[in-house]
């Protein structure tokens, strides 16, 4: 079992199964703490307060950590191992230094916070904002433990030891559930902002283990004149910049949504979370699978390699995303009413946050392709044209946010994130094409006209059967929201297979394929285990 843990995935498939299979589990987690969130503390003040206060905290770690990491150390750390140099020493030297930079950002963090919070949320006031204060501080100790887990995530990458890296989100979402459900009722909300800390916590430590038996030993060193450590440094900078652009962003959006009704901040988020599902099951863990490979066909100057390894990833990430989207645009008002539905999560709280869902699911496909984009270009090491498509779309996101949320409240700040978004990925597939040419663009688009009549199909089967089933079903019990959800949704993607195997879709028959092997192996396998 420990064996199987500590190893090494060969293949982009292979390594995309387990970042799926783990962050399904995941995500599972990550509902199961909003639904307790929202249970105990309802689309409110304190729910406001709790994601205010993660704001800032979660900003240093964007800064400070992704910057520096998800750009340019897996592409720079690949290399040295290539070359068979020290990249542990890289590895060392990048942790110390970012260590260092983080404790010093938190320490000044914690001092200003009662400034920096009014800043971010001008409608707190009173007692909303003293708790936002309060956790904001505690909170601040996470993006320590979340650098360090960073640096240990880039080495299992780069080792394609995938398993116990996507193990590690599972930790983080257990330790505000803690946090939440078993020590607010004994230590109070600030129990809230101590579960953040824990799930960080165990988010570095149970990476630890493998991480050491690769050969990695901290050194207390910071060897900033080593070319290596200096390449990850100048690839950050773009990164960096690029992430306060979108800091900035949500930033507005806090502002936004703190002068709005109060619950407005938490229903925004919750509806994020959820549409981030798909995104993180299927696209995430397609797109951080193929970082490695991307960086290593980059290395070598193989573009035809890299273009088909982009190709067949961009198909598969639509394949799963796009029916996903319709599910969650169709069943919202079910999902959320299941996911969230309890205690002090009211029917208007439900609605609310149905609205919102929607209008970030017209996104999802668009969300998804980015991850792949953005990882490609980092594997060429360019880390400029990211920051240009998104700082585009940042403009415009604020200024439609400013426009929609007078009609539209809440919702309105979605729509306009989904405007952005697509904008974002048409200017950033341009980038990334005068780069490497064609992206295979002869496979892509059949695929994607093959996908969208079959989501088109399965759209009509959902919202037909949809009200069949709630006639035949208490819709005022849990039980009858749920089968309905789940037989509209069930019969919905049973036809979007079909049609998409009727169309010839290399994906949906590949998916067949691999259940049928599975299957046939089964079946040969009773006879002998009865002989046996």
């Amino acid at each position: 079992m420990v064996q199987w843990f500590n190893s090494k995935i060969e293949t982009i498939a292979g390594a995309a199964v387990i970042l799926a299979g783990a962050s399904f589990a995941s995500k599972i987690l990550g509902l199961v703490r909003n639904h307790v969130l929202a249970g105990t503390f309802g689309a409110g003040d304190t729910l406001d307060a709790y994601y205010a206060a993660f704001r800032i905290p979660d900003a240093i770690f964007q800064f400070v950590v992704l910057g520096a990491l998800s750009a340019g150390f897996i592409p720079v750390f690949v290399e040295v191992m290539e070359k068979k140099g020290d990249h542990f020493r890289v590895a060392a030297s990048v942790l110390n230094i970012m260590v260092g930079i983080l404790v010093a950002i938190s320490a000044v963090f914690v001092i200003f916070t009662p400034k920096l919070q009014m800043l971010i949320a001008p409608g707190f006031s009173g007692e909303k904002l003293d708790i936002t204060i309060q956790l904001a501080r505690i909170m601040a100790l996470g993006p320590i433990f979340l650098g360090i887990s960073a640096v240990l995530s880039g080495i299992l990458q780069s080792y394609r030891r995938f398993v116990i890296y996507a193990c590690a989100p599972l930790f983080y979402n257990l330790g505000i559930i803690i946090g939440a459900r078993w020590l607010v009722p004994h230590f109070g909300i600030q129990a809230l902002a101590w579960g953040v800390v824990l799930g960080a916590f165990l988010h570095m430590l149970v990476q630890w283990p493998t991480v050491y038996s690769l050969g990695f030993r901290p050194r207390l060193e910071c060897d900033i004149k080593n070319s290596s450590v200096r390449t990850i440094g100048w690839l950050s900078l773009p990164r960096i910049v690029g992430l306060a652009v979108t800091q900035i962003n949500l930033f507005v959006i806090t502002i936004l949504a703190s002068k709005l009704n109060s619950g407005s901040l938490s229903v925004f988020n919750l509806a994020n979370d959820i549409q981030s599902v798909p995104i993180g099951l299927f696209a995430i863990s397609l797109a951080t699978a193929a970082f490695p490979a991307f960086s290593e066909f980059s290395a070598r100057n193989d573009k035809e390699g890299f273009r088909k390894s982009f190709s067949s990833t961009a198909r598969l990430i639509l394949f799963f995303t796009i029916p996903c989207a319709v599910i969650l645009l169709l069943l919202r008002a079910q999902i959320v009413r299941i996911l969230l539905g309890s205690g002090q999560f009211d029917w208007e709280d439900t609605v609310l946050t149905a609205d919102t869902l929607a209008f970030f699911s017209l996104s999802i496909f668009a969300q998804a392709l980015l991850a792949l984009l953005v990882r490609a270009l980092y594997a060429m090491k360019d880390t400029v044209s990211p920051l240009i498509a998104g700082a585009i779309g940042v403009a415009v996101n604020i200024v439609l946010a400013l426009y929609f949320r007078a009609a539209l409240g809440i919702a309105g700040l979605a729509l306009a994130f989904s405007i952005a978004t697509l904008v974002n990925l048409v200017i950033l597939w341009l980038m990334l094409r005068l780069r490497v040419g064609s992206l295979d663009e002869a496979h892509i688009v059949p695929t994607l006209m093959k996908i969208s009549c079959a989501a088109v199909v399965m759209a009509i089967v959902v919202q037909s059967s949809k009200y069949v089933v709630a006639l035949h079903v208490d819709m005022e019990r849990v039980w009858g929201i749920l089968t309905q959800g789940a037989v509209a949704g069930g019969l919905g993607m049973f036809a979007f297979l079909g049609i998409a195997l009727a169309m010839g879709s290399e994906e949906a028959r590949s998916i067949r394929d691999a259940f049928a092997k599975k299957l046939f192996r089964a079946k040969e396998a009773r006879p002998m285990e009865i002989v046996e």
